[in-house]
C-alpha cells in the first residue's frame, strides 16, 4: 500500500503507452492500482463506474480521453474528422451528468479543434494534445491557489470538517476542500480533520480520510449522522466541501449529504466554505432547479458494502448521487480568482465579468 498519496497524480497522459493513466478509486484503500486506458469505451466505464472521480478530475480525464480518440480518427479531411472527434466528445458526456467540468473541458477541446480548422488534421491533433496537457497543468495551479485562499479563512490547531472527497484524489493535486490542510500541513499547521464518510459510496471513509492520513493529519472518521454532535461539541471551527456544478446565484450541487451539512452548520454559526474552480461555475444555470441530479443504482444503497444483502428484497431505494445547498448557507464560495462571499449571486457575476 502507498505511503502517501501525493507522490502520485491522480490522473495524467502517458505518452510512452498513449493512454489515459489514472488512480483505480474504486480498488482504494485496501489496494493501490494504476490502469491505463485507451479505447473510448474503458474511459467512459472508468468515469461512469467512478474509477476516477471528482469535477476537475473527470474534466482532465475527458480531455485527455479526447484527445486519445482524435489519434484514431484516420482522415485528413476536416470535416470527417471533426464530425468523428464530436461524436467522441458527445459519447463521453454522457458519462455523468452533473459535474459541469466534464462538458467544460469537452467543450473546450472542441472549440481547439474548431479554431485551427484551416490547419492540416494532423497539425490540430498536435494543438489537442497540448489544450489536454494545458488542462491538466491548469489543474494542479488552480487547486493550489484555491488552497492559498483557503488557508488565509483557518489559523493552526483548527478543526475541519469535509465531505465525501475533494482531496487530490478528486483533482490531478492538491484538491478543493483539502487543499488548504495540504498546504498547512506543508507550513507545519495541525489541523484536526473530520471526514464524513459519505453514504453511499463511502468517499470520505475510503479517500478523505486516506488522503489525510497520508500527510500526517490529525484525522477523524465519523459517520454522516454525527456531524452535528461534532460540531455541538465545538470541535470544528470550519467546513470544507468541494463542489460538482455551482449555480449563477450561488447554489452549490456536491456529494449528497452537503445541503444537511450546511443547514446544521448555519444553526451552530460554523463557517461553511465551498471550494469551487471557476470551470465548476456554470453561469447558465440560473439555479439549482436548472442542474440535473443524477441517480445511481439502488444496490449502492441496499447492498453494495454488505457481505449479505441489507436490506429486503424488493424495497424500494432513491440514490441521488448530489444534492445542492441554497446560496443563503454558504459564508464563502472560495475559487482560484480568491474568495467570493454574499451577495453571492451579484459577486459571482462581477468575477466572471473580469
Amino acid at each position: 500500500m502507498i505511503k502517501n498519496i501525493t507522490e502520485y497524480e491522480t490522473v495524467s497522459l502517458d505518452e510512452e503507452r498513449g493512454a489515459l493513466a489514472i488512480i483505480d478509486q474504486t480498488k482504494l484503500p485496501g489496494a493501490f492500482e494504476i490502469i491505463y486506458l485507451t479505447k473510448q469505451e474503458d474511459i467512459h466505464r472508468a468515469i461512469r463506474s467512478l474509477q476516477v472521480r471528482g469535477a476537475p478530475a473527470i474534466g482532465v480525464a475527458a480531455a485527455i480521453g479526447l484527445y486519445l480518440a482524435a489519434l484514431e480518427i484516420d482522415s485528413d479531411d476536416y470535416d470527417v474528422f471533426y464530425g468523428r472527434l464530436k461524436a467522441a466528445s458527445s459519447y463521453l458526456a454522457t458519462s455523468r451528468p452533473t459535474a459541469v467540468n466534464l462538458f467544460w473541458a469537452l467543450g473546450r477541446m472542441e472549440g481547439a479543434a474548431r479554431r485551427n480548422s484551416a490547419l492540416p488534421v494532423s497539425r490540430i491533433v498536435e494543438l489537442l494534445r497540448a489544450e489536454a496537457i494545458a488542462i491538466h497543468d491548469e489543474d494542479i495551479g488552480v487547486c493550489r491557489a484555491i488552497g492559498e485562499h483557503g488557508l488565509s479563512l483557518i489559523k493552526d490547531g483548527d478543526g475541519i470538517l469535509t465531505h465525501c472527497n475533494a482531496g487530490q484524489l478528486a483533482t490531478v493535486r492538491y484538491g478543493t476542500a483539502l487543499a488548504p490542510v495540504y498546504l498547512g500541513r506543508m507550513k507545519g499547521f495541525n489541523f484536526r480533520v473530520f471526514t464524513c464518510e459519505t453514504r453511499p459510496l463511502l468517499q470520505g471513509a475510503r479517500l478523505s480520510s486516506l488522503e489525510m492520513s497520508s500527510i500526517g493529519a490529525d484525522t477523524t472518521l465519523i459517520c454522516d449522522s454525527m456531524a452535528s454532535q461534532v460540531m455541538k461539541n465545538g470541535w470544528v471551527q470550519a467546513i470544507f466541501v468541494g463542489c460538482d456544478r455551482l449555480a449563477a446565484n450561488g447554489d452549490a450541487c456536491n456529494k449528497i449529504g452537503t445541503s444537511g451539512l450546511a443547514i446544521i452548520a448555519k444553526h451552530y454559526d460554523v463557517p461553511f466554505y465551498v471550494c469551487a474552480p471557476t470551470s465548476t461555475i456554470d453561469m447558465t444555470a440560473r439555479s439549482a432547479e436548472d442542474i440535473v441530479i443524477e441517480e445511481r443504482p439502488p444496490e449502492e444503497i441496499t447492498e453494495m458494502w454488505f457481505k449479505e444483502r441489507m436490506a429486503p428484497e424488493g424495497i424500494k431505494a432513491y440514490n441521488p448521487a448530489f444534492d445542492c445547498a441554497d446560496a443563503d448557507l454558504i459564508t464563502a464560495v472560495i475559487t482560484e480568482r480568491g474568495i467570493v462571499r454574499p451577495p453571492l449571486g451579484r459577486n459571482l457575476a462581477a468575477l466572471f465579468s473580469q
